[in-house]
């Protein structure tokens, strides 16, 4: 999903400084664009959050916002360079400092959401894109939890209304979002069809699915099974064969699915759902993630009651960003992929 930048970006000054990774042009290779610096620190202004940033991860939009790819992200991320200095978005931390306009946050609170260029010591972020961190979790994990669980949330409770009884499928259900996707269609009471590739099945059992399916062995729409709601997050079946997957009022939720197509990257799917919607019985549509505070309260209390679990498939020091951007790109991933940062 492409995230939200639309509020400007803290600017830095200041003498202190931090290590943080940085990026001065777009770039497929991670390891050609991604590199460290000692930058100054981001300050921020009355309204603003400083955290001192204890770890952060890499998703899917973490490769988009650093290729330039599709081009439709460029008037968001800078038309001919990143405007950002780092394409980082999750993270959790302790608040180093907040504006004069802030209340709910203190220096010292443990806290995760999201943040402009947070592969770094320090990030300036908002009041409203942050929450106090699960206790439960230790930084890495909390870390994982931001972007890939809102996106979660939203496309199974709030688009995809998942309700108990139902039946779902859940493309890419091994992923980022499909490993939270799957846990939160259970805890909605759902029985789940869950869709991965042979190494990851066992890992998506262990999650709850009720069923699996082996996209590398078989069809996954090819059966007589019908469903409440799919949340297509891999994947670029057509919308006819996702449609006639569905029940007559079944709800299609498209999160992902990428080509080749380097204008549009599958959004064109998206936005073809979204069209022909109106004329069928069935609701077929997208989202843009909204990162704000009440999801990660949500989440927060699904985690605290053990419904609700990261899983990380390996932790990279903040020097391994480009490592850390590489695995994921490699597709054996299964969950999410952290970043650490030392505590001082």
């Amino acid at each position: 999903m492409m995230p939200n930048l639309s509020e400007p970006v803290a600017p830095t000054g200041g003498t202190k400084t931090m290590v943080a990774v940085v990026q001065e042009r777009y770039g497929a290779d991670p390891e050609a664009v991604l590199g460290t610096e000692r930058l100054a620190r981001p300050s921020i202004g009355p309204g603003g959050v400083l955290v001192r940033v204890r770890a952060s991860s890499v998703d899917r939009g973490t490769w988009h916002m650093m290729a330039g790819l599709p081009y439709a992200v460029r008037p968001v991320s800078g038309l001919r360079r990143p405007r950002l200095p780092n394409p980082g978005r999750n993270i959790a931390g302790v608040v180093e400092a907040v504006g004069s306009e802030v209340t709910g946050f203190a220096p010292g609170d443990e806290v995760y959401g999201t943040a402009v260029a947070a592969f770094a010591e320090y990030a300036a972020t908002r009041p409203h894109r942050i929450a106090p961190k699960p206790q439960g979790l230790t930084f890495e994990e909390a870390a994982t939890v931001p972007v890939s669980a809102l996106t979660a949330l939203q496309a199974v409770r709030d688009k995809g209304k998942v309700r108990e009884g139902q039946q779902v499928l859940i493309t890419g259900a091994a992923g980022g979002v499909g490993t939270f996707a799957v846990q939160l269609a259970r805890a909605f009471g759902a029985q789940v069809t869950a869709v991965a590739s042979t190494p990851k099945l066992d890992a998506v059992r262990a999650l709850g699915a009720d069923h699996v399916i082996d996209y590398t062995r078989e069809d996954f729409l090819a059966g007589r099974q019908r469903y409440d709601t799919i949340i297509d997050i891999a994947g670029n079946r057509g919308l006819w064969d996702l449609r006639h997957a569905l029940t007559p009022r079944g709800r299609l939720v498209i999160t992902g699915g990428e080509t080749q197509d380097p204008w549009l990257g599958g959004a064109d799917r998206q936005l073809r759902a979204q069209m022909l919607s109106p004329f069928t019985g069935r609701h077929l549509g997208t989202f843009i993630c909204s990162e704000h505070a009440d999801g990660l309260r949500d989440l927060t209390t699904l985690i605290d009651a053990g419904t609700l679990s990261p899983v990380v498939d390996r932790v990279y020091p903040l020097a391994e960003t480009a490592a850390a951007v590489r695995h994921l790109l490699d597709g054996r991933v299964t969950g999410k992929l952290a970043l650490a940062l030392p505590a001082e």
